[in-house]
């Protein structure tokens, strides 16, 4: 089996594994918003976004270092993974440890100072998973990831239902969410065991070379959050539970989306970075090529789509008290799109180890996105936030694309962007018909899907060739 028919079948079982899991956690979604309401929702938002902040940072961008330094040849994989979980353990009991106490400190209410506490311990095994997705990436086996997320996703959606029809509150939501992160980082181990058999060590001279490696992606890293997860941390200080609501409702349906161009960069980042370091530019720069097509393939599609039919989405989703988050939704959709083109330039900095040099541009966004936030949000509320959101992602996006220009002089093609434009276009006329009759949403998105497809093999977006590739049957 060739590399590219590899990374082909690896990313069709995350696709077909990320549609199962974004179907249960939709569904999840669904009976947590209509069990809890805006303001609960709210509580529940509030507590995952802060503890998010708080375990990304711990992070410390070992999840990208993981993949280069087992992918070096000679690599000794059972040390390093074994120092990686000793050092992300200290990490994360001072990071996580240090929330819980600085909550006490701030002006929310007891349910969630209580919820951030017991639901820290979620971040804890959602860290340790992070390593464990190295391994599986330099292999690629990443299918091994997509059964542990959907057999969590699964145990979540179920407990869930549990926690709904035993009405068992907030507390009983979140001691769930804590027992599912726990169950995938369960199936992530055992699955690791074959590839690696790596046991918990303190190895301080490893860690002070894991630090200088790993130190400019974490100072991206926290830069990143801050224009990423300020809003929701600010709206939670300054407006009622309902507004942040609201605006998570939105949110965690651009979540789900989003996780896709990185699963499949986390995919290409081990083959880009081999390429590199093998001086191999051509091979690189058709690999970056391939990716950017294969994110535009996707991101125009779905951005032109959530415009048509946001409010039955979100009313499907979240329930008709949520109908605000529908304006929310089309706008961070557009944040999304530039996530999608964004990702495979920020992940092939990390390839060619340029990590320091984006630091400028992350800390500019950052610090702008911040005072956007502290000026906008107590006088426009999520609207506000999402608009920012929208800018910071622009901003990143081109900044990213100038600095892998720098360094490898890559330029996008640009022929597949305007097919997809083109199936795009057809796809729209043919939803606002739907629209205009009333046509099912389930039945409207089938339809779409399949005129939007038929008109980019049509205009030539996607060939036979590279169909049969994919199902490596050439």
């Amino acid at each position: 089996m060739t590399l590219s028919t590899k990374i082909a079948h690896n990313t069709i079982i995350q696709i077909a594994s990320k549609i199962i899991a974004t179907i249960l956690g939709l569904f999840t979604i669904a009976i947590m918003t209509r069990y809890l309401g805006k303001s609960g929702f709210g509580d529940y938002t509030t507590i995952l976004v802060y503890l998010t902040f708080f375990a990304t940072v711990a992070d410390l961008g070992l999840t990208l270092v993981t993949v280069q330094l087992i992918s070096k040849p000679g690599a000794d994989q059972e040390r390093i993974i074994g120092s990686l979980f000793g050092f992300r353990f200290v990490t994360a009991f001072l990071f996580l440890g240090g929330a819980i106490l600085l909550s006490l400190f701030l002006p929310y209410s007891n349910i969630i100072k209580a919820g951030i506490a017991l639901t820290a311990f979620s971040f804890l095994f959602v860290n340790f998973n992070q390593i464990l997705v190295g391994i599986f990436q330099k292999n690629l086996k990443m299918g091994k990831v997509a059964i542990a997320e959907t057999v969590s996703r699964l145990f979540l959606f179920l407990a869930v239902l549990f926690v709904y029809f035993l009405d068992l509150g907030l507390t009983g939501i979140l001691v769930a969410t804590v027992l599912s992160n726990f169950i995938s980082f369960l199936f992530h181990y055992i699955f690791s065991r074959k590839f690696v058999k790596a046991k918990i060590n303190f190895d301080i001279r490893l860690w002070k070379k894991i630090i200088v490696q790993s130190w400019p992606i974490a100072v991206t890293i926290f830069f990143n959050l801050i224009y990423l997860r300020t809003d929701t941390i600010i709206l939670s200080l300054v407006k009622s539970s309902e507004e942040v609501g609201i605006y998570g409702a939105a949110y965690r349906v651009v979540d789900v989306l989003v996780t896709v161009p990185f699963m499949f960069a986390g995919i290409i980042l081990p083959v880009l970075t081999r390429s590199w370091a093998e001086k191999n530019n051509k091979f690189f720069k058709n690999v970056l090529q391939k990716s950017f097509d294969i994110m535009i393939i996707m991101a125009i599609p779905i951005l032109a789509g959530t415009y048509f039919t946001a409010d039955e989405i979100i009313n499907i989703i979240a329930g008709s008290e949520f109908h605000e988050s529908a304006f929310v939704l089309k706008i961070l959709m557009l944040a999304s799109t530039f996530i999608f083109m964004g990702t495979m330039f920020s992940h092939a900095i990390i390839a060619i180890e340029k990590q320091k040099e984006i630091i400028k541009a992350y800390i500019f966004v950052a610090v702008t996105s911040l005072v956007a936030y502290i000026i906008i949000i107590p006088k426009f509320s999520y609207t506000g936030a999402a608009w920012i959101t929208v800018y910071s992602e622009l901003a990143i996006g081109f900044a990213t694309f100038f600095l892998v220009y720098k360094y490898t002089k890559f330029i996008p093609s640009l022929k597949v962007f305007f097919k997809v434009i083109m199936a795009t276009t057809l796809m729209s006329l043919a939803l606002h018909y739907f629209n205009a009759y009333n046509l099912n949403l389930y039945l409207s998105i089938t339809f779409s899907v399949f005129i939007y497809f038929v008109s980019l093999y049509v205009f030539g977006g996607i060939t036979k060739k590279e169909i049969l590739n994919i199902l490596n049957k050439k």
